[in-house]
């Protein structure tokens, strides 16, 4: 008989882990494999275009991070010889083989994460419990699989290093198409800089906004900076301190945009900035190289590992050193059309396809174990 492999896709809409699991069955249904994949998935949200002989869906009702979730998830997996969590909150209940995905380990490591309350409620216990029940667990990075080792005791030989991918849709347009798109679209009338990412303390935005203070300080600076991404917790500050550094007129907060959008406002951007502090893989990097744009950021985590030589780097925490690395890929265009060049190669070595094969590989590897 087939193996049954249940996947836990209940986050399928949440921006990171959703892009994630969206792309991994669409390549499952692609490559040739003998699993039957049993997707359990939010019943309004149930995947489409999917085989429905190798396909089952299975809606789940419960909410993530909640104690009912234990109970549901792992009675819909039961069946399975084998459940994927692509997040550390998985089925601690499931009695099958159990591999979890986990993308970065913040609420460990990061500082202000650390201190807050549901970390010591919830992710810190439930990272030690994974670390015992999990059979198996896949990595973004390197430098993640470094953190699960160090912090959660793993074995390295129970984690692989799986890189993401980008899709197709992310590719070079035609430049002064995308500027015009993108300019209607964000109501601009000058050059951008372009930050894509949820707006959580890792991302360091705090040092973007201190660079770009000093650079808007230069008469000849005449960008804006468009911060695309949201989260309710810490927009509020983020937007008390632009005001305060008075750079407010000059920093627009852009909550969401459609998808088939993203790579025209790309394409449009002078740069990307990616100033976090820590980063699990950083897929806008990757997104922003494959439609041609120069990418500046940190030298943390696992940023090198994905950017390889295509990105101009800054000392994380340094807004002067990040001033000084905008200031400088934005006066000279040979250096931007190397870092553009560079950028296009370095895509060539992260895909989706290859990210589904190498899983399914660790599949294969766990139920013969």
């Amino acid at each position: 008989m087939n193996p049954l492999v249940a996947i836990d896709a209940r986050m399928i809409e949440h921006s990171g882990i959703g892009t994630y699991l969206k792309n991994l069955l669409e390549n499952y249904a692609t490559l040739e494999n003998h699993y039957l994949f049993r997707v359990i998935c939010p019943s309004e949200k149930t995947p489409r275009g999917l085989p429905a002989d190798r396909f089952q869906f299975l809606p789940a009702k419960t909410h993530i991070y909640t104690l009912n979730e234990q109970w549901e998830v792992a009675g819909l997996a039961r069946r399975s010889q084998m459940l994927h969590c692509p997040h550390y909150n998985a089925a601690l209940l499931y009695r099958g083989k159990l591999v979890v995905t986990i993308h970065d380990l913040i609420h460990l490591t990061e500082p202000t994460f650390k201190r807050l309350p549901e970390a010591w409620i919830y992710a810190r216990p439930m990272f030690a419990l994974v670390a015992r029940r999990a059979d198996y667990f896949i990595a973004d990075s390197e430098f993640t699989k470094r953190q699960i080792v160090e912090h959660l005791r793993a074995s390295p030989s129970k984690v692989s290093v799986v890189y993401l991918g980008v899709k197709d849709h992310f590719h070079p347009r035609d430049r002064a198409l995308a500027l015009e798109r993108a300019f209607s679209l964000l109501r601009l009338d000058r050059p951008y800089i372009l930050f894509v990412g949820n707006l959580k303390p890792n991302k360091n935005l705090e040092t973007l906004l201190h660079a770009f203070a000093q650079l808007c300080a230069s008469r000849d600076f005449d960008h804006q900076l468009v911060i695309l991404g949201d989260d309710r917790r810490w927009k509020a500050g983020l937007v008390s301190e632009s005001q305060n550094l008075k750079i407010s007129s000059r920093v627009l907060f852009v909550s969401r945009l459609p998808y088939e959008e993203l790579p025209w406002v790309y394409g449009a951007a002078d740069l990307l900035v990616m100033p976090s502090t820590i980063e699990g893989f950083g897929l806008p990097v990757l997104e922003a190289m494959a439609c041609r744009t120069p990418v500046v950021c940190s030298r943390a985590s696992s940023l090198p590992e994905v950017a390889g030589d295509a990105a101009q780097y800054f000392e994380t925490m340094s807004a002067d050193d990040l001033a000084a690395a905008i200031r400088k890929v934005l006066g000279s265009s040979e250096l931007q059309e190397t870092l553009r060049c560079k950028g296009l190669q370095q895509v060539k070595r992260f895909s989706w396809r290859e990210c589904a094969r190498q899983t399914l590989e660790v599949y294969r590897k766990v139920l013969e174990a």
